[in-house]
């Protein structure tokens, strides 16, 4: 069996682990904000470290049934989530891009015949280097989806699997 870096958590309470049913229309509640941001924390710290374990320690005879798998369920989910926003966020990448290069060239093309259409000039020289600047600004929201955007949505999703995968334990909690 693989080693586990385990997270242990003490609870008084197994609901302070997910939101109360909320807008959800399957019933459904997922972790809640403190506590998946403290699992997060949690995994993201052990990156490259051994499988990840969940310790669950709670007062004597407050395990319900099915909590382990509960938790599993919600990271999962999440994990899912996170999937799909990364996609969206690369489809609308491309959709950005392919108007920011049509932009783009459409300004260099403007550029290029500053001269032709104003003469030489200030004008001309303004026109051209305003239309360089434009069309570079243009394309600037694609290049910081493909270059940075996408890069803590990828590390969130990472620690979300890995959660999704850790071997869950519910125990009583030591007594003091």
């Amino acid at each position: 069996m693989d080693k586990l870096s385990p997270i242990i958590v003490r609870l008084g309470d197994p609901s302070q682990l997910f939101e109360a049913a909320g807008p959800s229309p399957f019933g459904e509640a997922g972790p809640s904000p403190d506590a998946e941001r403290f699992f997060l924390r949690e995994a993201k710290a052990r990156k490259g470290q051994a499988r990840l374990g969940i310790v669950l320690e709670l007062p004597p005879g407050q395990t319900p049934p099915g909590l382990a798998e509960r938790l599993r369920s919600a990271f999962t989910a999440a994990a899912g989530a996170e999937r799909l926003a990364i996609q969206d966020l690369f489809r609308t990448g491309r959709r950005v891009l392919a108007i920011g290069l049509s932009v783009l060239a459409g300004c260099l093309l403007l550029a290029a015949q500053s001269e032709d259409l104003l003469g030489h000039g200030i004008s001309a020289n303004l026109l051209r280097e305003s239309a360089v600047i434009f069309g570079w600004v243009a394309i600037w929201r694609p290049a910081e989806i493909f270059l940075y955007d996408w890069l803590p949505l990828r590390s969130r999703l990472a620690a979300l699997r890995r959660l999704a995968d850790a071997e869950i334990e519910c125990r009583a909690a030591p007594a003091g």
